[in-house]
């Protein structure tokens, strides 16, 4: 694609790097078949392709529009069309900066700029969260029934094993999840006690800084990554293999740090050290799957199998590219995967997606809900605390992480 891009943008390190982007694309338009919300809307500006002209206008020096804005915002930038594109296009990076710059231009009304700052300073910050969802639990009766539904039911964590093993690594606890479900993480710990690692925390890590991030107060977000690089890298140099992602959707920000801070000087070579150590807990097992997978094996030994649907989120298998690591070791502790028709599109959650976007959301929800119960599963595996709890709004079946499930067989 042929590009011009205005002074504004053409010098900075933002418009360099959409330029590069802009140039990947060939105008093809597979992305639209794969993109939801043109599924759902069969506009040209809610797909993929319409995004980038829009984005690329802007560059050039066209002038943001409110329309501009909502289309955008429709985005739930699940990525599914960075995983279809046969050019390479990065979308997921062009969004975030056209994003920015059209924020920059357009602003918002006032109520709704501090609606979005205070989800995002709240949803990033577990110490606002966890009183904030204690008092939704108390008070559920007076909240809209929309609101309402997204509260789920208190959770216990069981048992986290010492950390008496020689092998370490380290898990980022996440901002909504320590709230939310608990007892992940905690089950995580166990089943990789079980192999002879010992999972520890590391107390000054929060929010990835993703939801800053992408709500385009990337300042804020960058200041998150700042100090999750600072909390985990001394437990790296003494002695820990590995950070580990039990929510995906941190897993996929938290491996782009080095490109987030890749022009903080200070920052740079150390973002990318952790981008480097990070991994999904569905690669942390896969490449343990020998030992895991003969107990797993031994364990459910003359037990009845299970069906389960699997519900692979954007993030693990578009933002990631990982696919099969955690169905393989379910089938392996006694589930029988039910297929779940277009597997690929997203659930709605999106990050806020389904509080910014509910309209769109509740539609992408009831489709998903469709797709997973089409097999008659008696419950559903994911591996991210947003599309879990989401989908949790829209089933009967429980909605558990996968990891969970596994370690309920063990």
């Amino acid at each position: 694609m042929e590009t011009h891009l205005a002074d504004f943008i053409k010098d900075t390190p933002e418009g360099q790097e959409a330029e590069a982007i802009l140039r990947r694309c060939v105008h093809c338009g597979f992305c639209t078949a794969t993109c939801p919300t043109y599924q759902l809307l069969g506009d040209e500006l809610d797909g993929p392709r319409g995004r980038i002209y829009l984005i690329k206008q802007v560059l050039e020096g066209s002038p943001a529009t409110e329309s501009t804005q909502l289309h955008l915002d429709r985005c739930l930038t699940c990525r599914s069309c960075e995983t279809t594109c046969p050019s390479g296009v990065e979308y997921g990076k062009l969004v975030d900066i056209g994003r920015k710059v059209v924020d920059d231009q357009v602003g918002r009304p006032a109520m709704e700029g501090v609606k979005r700052k205070a989800m995002s300073t709240v949803l990033s910050s577990p110490s606002l969260f966890s009183p904030a969802l204690a008092a939704g639990r108390a008070f559920g009766g007076l909240l809209p029934e929309a609101l309402r539904k997204k509260i789920p039911a208190a959770q216990r964590a069981d048992a986290w094993p010492a950390p008496t093993n020689a092998r370490r690594m380290v898990v980022l606890e996440g901002c909504v999840q320590p709230s939310l479900s608990p007892n992940i993480n905690a089950a995580t710990a166990r089943v990789l006690d079980r192999i002879g690692i010992s999972l520890v925390k590391a107390p000054q890590a929060g929010c990835c800084g993703a939801v800053a991030f992408h709500m385009n107060y990337q300042d804020d977000g960058r200041d998150h990554m700042r100090r999750n690089i600072d909390a985990w890298l001394p437990l790296l140099d003494g002695g820990a293999e590995t950070i580990v992602m039990t929510a995906s959707g941190c897993g996929s920000t938290v491996k782009e740090y080095g490109h987030h801070l890749a022009h903080d000087a200070t920052y740079a070579p150390r973002a990318e050290r952790i981008s480097k150590a990070t991994r999904d807990l569905t690669e942390v097992l896969a490449a343990e799957s020998d030992k895991l997978v003969a107990m797993l094996e031994k364990a459910v030994a003359g037990k009845p199998r299970r069906k389960l649907a699997f519900h692979s989120p954007c993030s693990l298998q578009h933002g990631q590219q990982i696919r099969g690591k955690a169905e393989a070791l379910l089938t392996a502790a006694g589930y029988d995967l039910t297929p779940v028709p277009d597997g690929h599109l997203c659930c709605g959650s999106a990050g806020t997606y389904s509080l910014l976007q509910p309209e769109l959301s509740q539609q992408l929800l009831a489709n998903k809900v469709q797709a997973l119960t089409s097999g008659g599963p008696e419950g559903v595996a994911t591996a991210n605390i947003g599309c879990l709890t989401h989908i949790q709004t829209g089933m009967k079946q429980p909605v558990r992480h996968w990891v969970e499930w596994i370690d309920e067989r063990m």
